[in-house]
């Protein structure tokens, strides 16, 4: 469509040659070798740092100093596979050490900080001495608001960059659950031209373009044009990306995005309270029963009691990721039983090159 071929992603100096800014997946999902794929490929590839030093000896010991090891390292491996690539880390709010992550993330060189889970009101002045970009997960034009404002008052900055997370996202979404178990009443659309409203009036005040990217549902060429023709800049997309010979996740993860049905994409309850959306399995319906009642606490996010939760959402999503389907929670997005085939990242990036 030629209505878009002017389209391009820029944000501070960095531009990216294909619209699309891979999601970040933890635990352990995203990593380098995703991240670095997608980068090289044209695009902006994100390192997840939640858990991240899940596999480092120390782990268990000393968690936040575990992750901020594997920062360092899952950006260095990175930058060794894309040199001349967009490399960023999307660290959520809601994690307990955030600040140290943050600055860890800015301290070892990441292009971007990409940030949601809660309202990311601390993250520029944790950047403000580096050179690394920072972008706010929004879901609805009140949240951009109230970001957009605070920054501007307290820090004297817009953002560079802002993701539009919506309903068909997967992991823990913003959403309450009745509004996921019924999306098409949403009209999210006029949300995404809300939101555009709000960072327009930045844009101006700053006099600079901030660019915007969608994400939630994105799988093909033709919903990243219609993003676009909702004005948006970019796009977001991460459930693609899961079923990828690069992806840093073990190929029985991959596969059980390939064995899932419609039918099996649900909406399931995480520990710290927030609705997420995941491939349905005996984990999820042991979870229900309170048959895996946490052994330990990894001190991984801020609303969490150990006490009183069903399940420890580390161990779920580091079994996972390391292979145990079965006893492990698989986030996804709404498009996850689209996949039919393990791709090239190449191949994809391809697709979406404008």
């Amino acid at each position: 469509m030629e209505i878009f071929m002017n389209k391009e992603l820029k944000f501070g100096d960095r531009k990216a040659t294909v619209p699309v800014i891979q999601g970040g997946m933890g635990v352990g999902v995203s990593l380098s070798g995703l991240a670095g794929a997608v980068a090289k490929a044209g695009g902006v590839g994100i390192i997840s740092a939640a858990q991240i030093g899940f596999r480092d000896p120390d782990f268990d010991k000393d968690p936040a100093a575990a992750n901020i090891r594997a920062i360092h390292e899952e950006i260095k491996k990175a930058r060794q596979i894309a040199p001349e690539g967009i490399i960023g880390v999307n660290i959520m709010v809601a994690t307990k050490p955030y600040a140290s992550y943050v600055k860890a993330a800015a301290d070892a060189g990441a292009d971007l900080i990409i940030s949601g889970a809660g309202l990311p009101l601390a993250l520029p002045g944790l950047v403000k001495e580096s050179g690394t970009s920072i972008a706010p997960i929004v879901s609805s034009a009140k949240s951009a608001s109230v970001i957009c404002k605070m920054w501007d008052r307290k820090d004297h900055r817009a953002p560079d960059l802002v993701i539009i997370e919506g309903p068909k996202a997967g992991g823990h979404l913003g959403f309450h659950k009745d509004q996921l178990l019924h999306i098409d009443t949403l009209d999210y659309d006029t949300e995404i031209k809300d939101i555009l409203t709000v960072i327009k009036e930045y844009e101006i005040k700053y006099q600079r373009p901030i660019p915007v990217a969608v994400a939630g549902g994105i799988y093909t060429r033709s919903d990243m044009d219609h993003a676009l023709a909702l004005g948006a800049d970019a796009v977001q997309m991460a459930t693609r990306f899961v079923t990828t010979h690069e992806c840093d996740a073990h190929p029985k993860y991959k596969q059980a995005y390939l064995n899932a049905s419609e039918a099996d994409i649900i909406i399931v309850d995480s520990p710290v309270g927030m609705p997420g959306r995941a491939v349905h399995n005996r984990f999820v319906d042991e979870a229900a029963l309170n048959l895996h009642r946490p052994a330990r606490c990894h001190k991984c996010l801020e609303h969490c009691d150990p006490a009183h939760i069903p399940y420890c959402i580390t161990d779920a999503l580091v079994r996972a990721v390391q292979g145990d389907i079965d006893h492990g929670l698989l986030f996804c997005g709404t498009n996850a039983a689209r996949a039919d085939r393990i791709e090239h990242v190449s191949d994809i990036m391809q697709e979406f090159r404008l």
